[in-house]
């Protein structure tokens, strides 16, 4: 999808490639990270049993985000990443304001992950934290120099962990509140005994919807990635109609099996809850098998941003929204001078939550922190003009969401909602005003672009 220039020997290609098994890993790998394992605790302390219906109605957004993204590849393929739907769809502006917002984004978590890594790391390697988080970035600036393929391997495992850890988790938990092995509990009493279902009101669960939607947020990388396997349009229409569901069924079963055996109130925010709900069960070395598993998360969070950002970044190369020497010349072989730019910019986002935390950091942090909400919206803004268009040609092949436009109105209202709520919490207010304020600068800086192109 994203290939600058077509490789004229598909065999090349291939061997090269990322196969259907890596696509499928990276799918659901790259949704599932830290923000699961340890940011949830939060999530939890603050809503209560109601947190479920948070990552209800996130999950129902991001599904019909990535269905509506497989459409409109699957009805007109090969253009390119998401990025170039929505400037073929909304021009050339909103493909500047979408790619580079992305890239910005994924670049501030390439930083921010570099540093929680080196934190992790350091209670096995006594180095500074600093020291830590470059090599972090140099190992996988290093794994992403090889052929994607090499990429797609090292995510398959790093993937694997994170999925197989869940799934295991599950299965226990559901044991032990069947009371199969252990001391037993009292799931229902655990889940609805101490305040009810909406121990601090239905306010609570709004106000918790922006930070779980940026825990699930990834699943796009997918199908960037899908356009270098052997069958790209296959690959993203399989990735697409199932990838929303999978991550949201990932997250409910998790933080219900949580719920149900330990009570909510005994959730810590900062601290893994999965951790909480094992030293409950009495399974030995819970920490240190969470530590791995974290870190095996931030290590694939990582991987898959500096993946991520030289591929965009290629691109708007391309269109020539960024320097012509970014272009990628090849699919086979791995865009190295965009890996060092964005290995670079994430670095010095590294750097500066070292040495002015509260300051360059905290402003960087707020100014990424929606901007992935406005490239939803983005997507969805195309897929309404894709449709349509395809409507007036009397070709919809391919189009099959249902009850269009409505429900696609629905998700741009939910997204304003969302900001909305952002705007009322104060804990949130500045992330979204900051990310506003991003987004309105970089679509100035695109009109600028544009009207001296002009």
């Amino acid at each position: 999808m994203h290939m600058v220039e077509q490789d004229s020997t598909p065999t090349t290609t291939s061997a090269a490639g990322l196969r259907n098994r890596h696509i499928a890993m990276i799918a659901l790998g790259g949704v599932i990270g830290a923000g699961l394992f340890v940011g949830s605790g939060a999530a939890i302390a603050a809503t209560g049993p109601a947190v479920l219906l948070a990552f209800l109605a996130v999950g129902a957004l991001v599904i019909l985000v990535m269905r509506m993204l497989g459409e409109m590849v699957v009805a007109s393929p090969g253009r390119g990443s998401f990025v170039e739907y929505i400037r073929t769809a909304c021009g050339d502006r909103a493909g500047f304001t979408a790619g580079w917002l992305y890239w910005f984004f994924w670049v501030v978590v390439l930083g921010s992950e570099a540093i929680a890594g080196a934190i992790v790391i350091q209670d096995w390697v006594r180095l500074p934290v600093w020291v830590l988080a470059i090599g972090l970035i140099i190992v996988l600036k290093l794994i992403n120099f090889a052929a994607p393929r090499v990429f797609g391997e090292c995510e398959f495992w790093l993937s694997l962990v994170k999925v197989v850890s869940i799934i295991a988790f599950v299965l226990v938990a559901a044991l032990y509140v069947l009371h199969l092995f252990g001391p037993g509990t009292a799931p229902i009493q655990n889940f609805v005994g101490h305040g009810g279902f909406f121990p601090h009101g239905f306010v609570a669960v709004l106000s918790i919807i922006p930070t779980i939607l940026f825990t699930m947020m990834g699943s796009e990388i997918a199908t960037v990635a899908a356009a270098e396997s052997p069958e790209p349009g296959k690959n993203v229409a399989r990735v697409t109609r199932s990838i929303g569901t999978r991550v949201t069924l990932f997250y409910l079963l998790s933080v219900t099996m949580i719920l149900m055996v330990v009570p909510w109130t005994s959730i810590v925010p900062g601290k893994s809850p999965f951790v909480t709900a094992m030293d409950a069960m009495g399974i030995p070395g819970a920490g240190l098998l969470m530590r791995i598993v974290v870190l095996s998360a931030i290590v694939s969070c990582l991987n898959s941003s500096m993946y991520i950002t030289s591929r965009i970044l290629t691109e708007l190369a391309a269109s020539g929204d960024a320097p012509s020497s970014l272009v990628r010349q090849s699919t086979a072989d791995a865009p190295r001078m965009a890996i060092v730019v964005s290995s670079v910019a994430g670095t010095l986002v590294a750097f500066s939550s070292i040495l002015a935390p509260d300051t360059i950091f905290a402003f960087l942090l707020s100014c990424s922190g929606g901007v992935i909400l406005v490239v939803y919206s983005m997507i969805v803004a195309a897929y309404i003009k894709a449709r349509s268009a395809a409507q007036q040609a009397g070709d919809t092949e391919g189009y099959t969401i249902p009850f269009f436009p409505y429900c696609n109105y629905v998700a741009l209202i939910a997204v304003v909602f969302v900001f909305l709520a952002m705007l009322l919490n104060p804990a949130e207010r500045m992330t979204a005003v900051a990310s506003i304020g991003t987004s309105v600068v970089c679509y100035a800086l695109a009109s600028f672009r544009a009207g001296r192109r002009a």
